[in-house]
């Protein structure tokens, strides 16, 4: 059934974009749910720093603003409380807290089967690149460790380098450039409607990984080519996900 999926998800992508052939020569992946099972900290970590200003939000909230920057984030709550963005002093310092009660809450885990696919795509010989919205140094400094060869520089983009956050196609495009691809030679690896949103947007194959408590159809709804249950099963899947793009590469 799996099989079957890939396949017509494939053929529909090719249809929809004109391809005449694909290959999958770079996968450019988000960090937080789907490197490191990360999102229930943010979430918590933004909630315990917006609440105490008198501001409206849930933790559901911060789950379905994954992958968005700082400035992206904090200006949405503002306009929606205040009417107004925040002054950038203001958005830098909330920041800060965000980080501080992140960091209180202690490391996040590995994603389970995150190690595994990041192996069978350096297998296949497929550049990794890393495309996160997020600039949260605790993480970014477990990348050599947890995952090393494969997010070297320059193959990481965080929110600090792009103008325009996910849902934007400004940061995969940005990731192809330094991979040094076609958007039809590469995937796109992503858990959150914004960020699926954003890989649609750009162009390339966009793969979901429901790894949070978004319903499956809403990475439908954002534009997944296909959607995975979880890490596991993606990772059990990888190898022929890989295979079937690359027989379409002639």
């Amino acid at each position: 059934m799996v099989m079957t999926n890939i396949k017509k998800s494939i053929e529909r992508y090719m249809e929809r974009r004109g391809c005449r052939s694909m290959q999958c020569r770079a996968a450019l992946i988000d960090m937080d749910g789907v490197l490191y099972d990360s999102m229930p900290h943010h979430a918590e970590a933004w909630y315990r720093t917006m609440a105490p200003l008198g501001i409206a939000c849930t933790r559901e909230d911060f789950f379905l603003l994954e992958g968005s920057t700082r400035t992206r984030t904090i200006n949405m709550f503002f306009n929606r409380e205040y009417g107004h963005d925040a002054p950038e002093e203001v958005s830098l310092a909330l920041y800060e807290e965000k980080v501080r009660q992140f960091r209180a809450l202690g490391d996040a885990e590995r994603m389970p089967g995150a190690d595994v696919v990041i192996e069978r795509l350096l297998a296949h010989d497929v550049r990794t690149v890393l495309v996160t919205g997020s600039s949260q140094g605790t993480l970014l400094e477990l990348l050599d460790t947890d995952y090393p060869r494969a997010f070297n520089m320059p193959y990481r983009i965080t929110g600090e380098d792009v103008v325009h956050g996910k849902p934007s196609p400004e940061p995969y495009l940005m990731g192809l450039q330094r991979a040094g691809v076609e958007a039809h030679e590469a995937i796109v690896i992503e858990n959150a409607p914004l960020g699926v949103q954003a890989g649609v947007a750009a162009g390339v194959f966009t793969v979901a990984v429901n790894t949070g408590p978004i319903p499956a159809q809403a990475l439908y709804d954002a534009g997944a080519d296909i959607v995975f249950d979880s890490m596991p099963q993606f990772a059990a899947h990888i190898d022929e996900l890989i295979e079937t793009i690359n027989t379409k590469g002639v």
